[in-house]
């Protein structure tokens, strides 16, 4: 038997979790990160390794996520959102708000407290991923910025889920009377 195996008391659980799932959670501002988190440091080129690794379909490692619970206390990824955060990132937060911030376009706050964007761009023809930069940017071989591939995805599920969720208020709402 493995130590990966081991769960004392069911300290924890496993739930796979589809990636654009979590995007959506940090989007809609119900995943976020604990006071206790260091700032996002990871250089571009380190986000892009990490795209195309899962590109590659190499192992990235595990996220770890608590439910708090927590009214307060949570800094959202990216821009700020109207939900509070329940669940924290506690393991993989640079991984997670690079692959945020190249999926959605959004800028994220480094460590200097400045707003960053981290755009790459990937040629379907070479299957490479690369920090957009002047020269990839004239190559026509590469789409620029490969947050456009995902911008009406984003939206349209954001708008798909609000609708959703007034229905569904104004379902529970009507039943009551």
């Amino acid at each position: 038997m493995s130590i990966l195996n081991k769960n004392p008391a069911g300290l924890y659980k496993i739930f796979p979790q589809p990636l654009l799932g979590l995007m959506l959670a940090i989007e809609q501002g119900t995943l976020g990160l604990p006071e206790i988190q260091r700032p996002f440091v990871w250089k571009s080129s380190k986000a892009r390794d990490l795209l195309d690794s899962m590109y590659r379909g190499y192992p990235v490692g595990t996220l770890l996520f608590w439910n708090t619970g927590a009214k307060e206390g949570m800094r959202q990824i990216g821009n700020v959102k109207e939900n509070v955060p329940a669940t924290a990132i506690v393991d993989g937060q640079q991984r997670l708000t690079s692959l945020y911030a190249i999926m959605s376009g959004n800028p994220v706050l480094d460590k200097n407290f400045q707003h960053r964007k981290i755009r790459v761009a990937f040629s379907p023809t070479l299957e490479k991923f690369e920090v957009t930069n002047a020269a990839i940017q004239k190559n026509p071989e590469y789409i620029h910025d490969i947050a456009k591939i995902w911008d009406d995805f984003f939206h349209a599920q954001n708008k798909f889920l609000t609708k959703l969720s007034h229905s569904l208020n104004r379902e529970t709402i009507e039943r009551r009377d």
